[in-house]
């Protein structure tokens, strides 16, 4: 499997309304770009990936989201859909364990260090400062990326108290959904050779 975790700082942690996901849904639209670019192919999912989302807003953080590539049905390749099966999720109780709202949708109560040792594995930071991610080959990835507003002092340190590498796809600072594509790019290049 392919991991991604996009931390969200703003995102609300209580169903919102879809016609305002920049604003009063806190930033949601870009955890919904970085959703779509992970799974969608041209006709098809990638099946291989997993999405979790950390939800850091009001009004009651933390909690986190899963979108399993193998299992996630109704999603449409359009930030609309994605914010619709979030909201879902958020409509649930969320717990201390993972709790499915929808086919491949699952929330639960917890913040990025509490998902970083349940995957207990190699982690991926994505900056600008640092190695560059052509030619690199990953074996079960987990990537992290920031939001708008990056990751935090706090947040660089729960990653670094893991085994990790610091990656980067250029020298400028891109929106998160584009460095997904990035990567997956990169990683379809080393799976099929070319």
């Amino acid at each position: 499997m392919k991991d991604f975790i996009i931390i969200g700082h703003k995102a609300v942690t209580a169903p919102f309304s879809l016609n305002d996901l920049p604003g009063a849904a806190g930033r949601m639209d870009i955890l919904c770009r970085c959703v779509n670019a992970a799974l969608f192919l041209s006709h098809d999912l990638r099946r291989d990936v997993r999405v979790y989302l950390v939800l850091k807003g009001e009004p009651a953080p933390p909690k986190l989201i899963c979108f399993n590539g193998a299992e996630v049905r109704y999603l449409s390749p359009d930030e609309r859909s994605a914010a619709s099966l979030i909201k879902k999720a958020l409509e649930k109780n969320a717990q201390d364990f993972w709790t499915e709202s929808m086919p491949g949708v699952s929330i639960r109560k917890g913040e990025l260090g509490d998902l970083l040792s349940e995957l207990n594995r190699k982690i991926t930071y994505l900056r600008e400062d640092g190695e560059d991610v052509r030619g690199k080959s990953f074996e079960e990835p987990l990537f992290v990326l920031g939001d708008h507003l990056g990751v935090t002092d706090d947040e660089e340190k729960l990653i670094e108290a893991y085994k990790n590498e610091i990656v980067s796809v250029g020298p400028i600072s891109l929106h998160a959904d584009h460095c997904i594509v990035i990567l997956h790019n990169e990683m379809d290049r080393l799976e099929k050779h070319i």
